[in-house]
């Protein structure tokens, strides 16, 4: 029978195997996490490589993610649909096998990790939402949602302020089937972190409210064992295993130091390694025994048997919630939802409300709110203030399991990768604000979604110089422009009640990537519209206003400055002059039209072009072009009141008119 030990060694040579091909890569961690790996997925893991999105799998989060070798050996070994050729192309162009877990390429790749800390972040996400499904599914007699969320972590992980965050919050939360496996090798890429981090990790989390569990032997499997089976009986709280692990494990001349970190260990040392190991195999070469006793495909097919048997007991007893389980799982929308979607945005145009678009957001919650039981939201200690919550939010706490809401308090960073992670899960659709200034705080969690082409919704208010005498560190400049530079971000500005509400619409229903929504502290009008002009709207600009024949200038405007835009589109049509107003609430989306509807928004052959926004001129040279002239912000704000700023800054209808007619000439 193949040992344990064999088993661990087969990750540990796959491992130093991949990163010597490739040139590149972080051998150390994997080397150091084998057999905490072993143990966890060959004892304790539910989960079945023959179908990788099994519902009620165990989710697994490698956190540290530079030691993605540990993660793709794993995959492979234990039978998922990655073969030894994908092992050989690690960190090659087009390979399942990135240098970084990247989620969609691999199976079995519950989440990106890579920047530190995030991992466990999504893993507390997980386990917020696998703690919620089954407390909104679950039945006297049918659990049909119970599984555990295991995540590995590494020092730097734990340095990183956001897994602070979010590990207060679970702490908080309760989520006691999350179970942190801590590799405190005492190691970071500049050596030994005693000079940089010598606090008392297990006494920080039991702070936080966690289960800790210490001395565990990283290397051995009895030890390893033990501590897991302890953390599982514990379901009150979160654990922490701590367990104490050599980098690099078997390099004789490499181990336990920084030189294992981040670099290949070398041919010569690779020899060594070898010998101390007794693998005497040749590199990518695992022996049938070993692959026998990793192979987790039977096991799996026999859990999800199980698994599938409790269900259809269950979907016999409850036929209605099945069938919505099935529906949330799938992440498809109510067969009546554009009935119910339409319905909702033409009775907004009809009611013609003068709201900020934060109110009108609040609104826009509340409706989607009971047509889409799966929207999870949150907010980062400003509901009074973002307006996220609504009369049938229901917040998930310690005790209550079946809510609706997460408070996650002042943890923009912690909220946001906490959403990627319910969004991974499954089931839940999640939405979370704070002002959009503090979007800056949660940058890398925004960039993350965007890259795994998930639908997290991130609402923003409070979105400009608008929000007064808080001043120039709340008030919002160029936060709006850099997020529309994130690659596949879908990032509104709506103007009003209607296009707030438009907005709302297309981010639920976006299933290949998160969106921004930027909302007004201060009152907005209502804009009059058509019917085709409401369509419109989701094709990121339109026309809002015209004139007969050929304009003579256009004026471009957003959010709270459409006001000022029609507003001097009157004035200027009183002097004789045909101006064409076009509201742009979403670049992103009118960038991706075809050229023929960009040119019948803006047509080239109109020069004369003013943008006006509320924020960093950058971003809008390419609508209005060399001759065009921006009505923007490329300073801070000031602290004062909002009509004061506005005016301040030449947010008026007489600046609007002034550049108009400057490019007209």
């Amino acid at each position: 029978m193949t040992s344990r030990r064999e088993l661990a060694n087969a990750i540990r040579a796959l491992s130093m195997d991949a990163v010597q091909k490739a040139n590149s890569g972080h051998p150390g961690a994997p080397m150091g996490m084998a057999d905490m790996a072993e143990v966890l997925w060959n004892d304790f893991l539910n989960h079945n490589p023959a179908n990788p999105d099994w519902y009620d799998r165990d989710r697994f989060v490698l956190s540290n993610g530079h030691g993605s070798m540990l993660i793709y050996s794993l995959l492979h070994l234990s039978g998922y649909d990655l073969s030894i050729e994908d092992l050989k192309q690690f960190r090659q162009m087009g390979s399942k096998t990135p240098g970084h877990p990247e989620y969609g390429y691999a199976p079995g790749v519950e989440t990106t990790t890579g920047p530190l800390g995030q991992g466990i972040t999504n893993a507390v996400g997980m386990a917020i939402a696998e703690k919620a499904l089954a407390g909104q599914f679950n039945r006297d007699g049918h659990s049909i949602v119970d599984h555990n969320t295991y995540v590995f972590l590494g020092d730097g992980c734990l340095m990183e302020g956001v897994s602070s965050e979010a590990s207060s919050l679970a702490g908080t939360l309760g989520l006691g089937k999350l179970i942190a496996l801590y590799d405190a090798n005492n190691i970071t890429i500049d050596g030994s972190i005693d000079g940089w981090f010598d606090e008392d990790v297990g006494k920080r989390y039991e702070a936080y409210g966690w289960h800790v569990i210490y001395g565990v032997d990283g290397h051995d499997a009895d030890s390893i064992k033990a501590a897991v089976a302890q953390a599982k009986s514990e379901t009150d709280k979160p654990s922490l295993v701590i367990c104490k692990t050599t980098i690099g494990f078997g390099s004789p001349n490499k181990g336990g130091k920084s030189a294992c970190h981040g670099s290949p260990l070398g041919d010569d040392e690779i020899a060594l390694v070898r010998k101390e190991l007794g693998w005497g195999h040749a590199p990518f070469v695992v022996p049938d025994e070993v692959y026998a006793g990793w192979d987790g495909k039977a096991k799996g097919a026999a859990a999800e048997k199980e698994w599938d048997g409790r269900y259809a007991a269950y979907k016999a007893a409850h036929p209605d919630l099945a069938a919505e389980f099935e529906r949330r799982m799938e992440g498809e929308m109510p067969a009546n939802w554009d009935e119910l979607s339409n319905g909702y945005i033409n009775a907004t145009n009809k009611a013609a409300e003068n709201l900020a678009t934060r109110q009108a957001s609040q609104k826009s919650i509340a409706a989607f709110g009971e047509m889409l039981p799966e929207m999870m939201g949150g907010c980062a200690d400003l509901a009074c203030s973002n307006l996220a919550m609504y009369d049938g939010s229901k917040p998930l706490s310690r005790e209550v399991s079946d809510g609706n809401y997460v408070h996650f308090g002042v943890r923009e960073f912690a909220m946001s990768a906490a959403m990627n992670g319910i969004a991974l899960h499954g089931g839940f659709t999640p939405y979370g604000a704070t002002f959009l200034m503090f979007s800056e705080y949660a940058r890398n969690a925004l960039r993350m979604a965007a890259l795994m082409k998930i639908r997290c919704l991130f609402v923003y208010t409070h979105d400009s110089i608008g929000l007064g005498e808080d001043g120039p560190t709340h008030q919002a400049v160029e936060q709006t422009a850099t997020l529309r530079m994130i690659p596949n971000m879908s990032v509104w500005r709506p103007c009003d009640t209607v296009e707030s509400a438009v907005a709302w619409t297309a981010a639920l229903e976006r299933k290949d990537g998160p969106s921004c929504m930027m909302f007004s502290r201060q009152g907005l009008p209502h804009q009059e519209r058509s019917a085709e002009q409401i369509a419109a709207i989701r094709k990121g600009g339109y026309v809002l206003a015209d004139c007969d024949g050929t304009p003579d200038a256009i004026i471009i405007a957003t959010g709270s400055e459409i006001g000022i835009a029609q507003d001097a589109a009157k004035a200027l049509t009183a002097k004789g002059r045909k101006i064409r107003v076009v509201s742009m609430p979403n670049t992103n989306i009118f960038d991706q039209q075809d050229a023929a509807y960009r040119e019948s928004v803006l047509p080239a052959a109109v020069r004369a072009r003013v943008a006006v926004e509320a924020g960093v001129t950058v971003g809008w040279r390419k609508y209005v072009g060399l001759d065009g002239r921006v009505v923007g912000i490329d300073t801070f704000g000031e602290s004062a009141p909002p009509e004061e700023l506005f005016k301040h800054f030449g947010f008026t209808a007489e600046n609007v008119i002034s550049k108009v007619e400057e490019t007209l000439g």
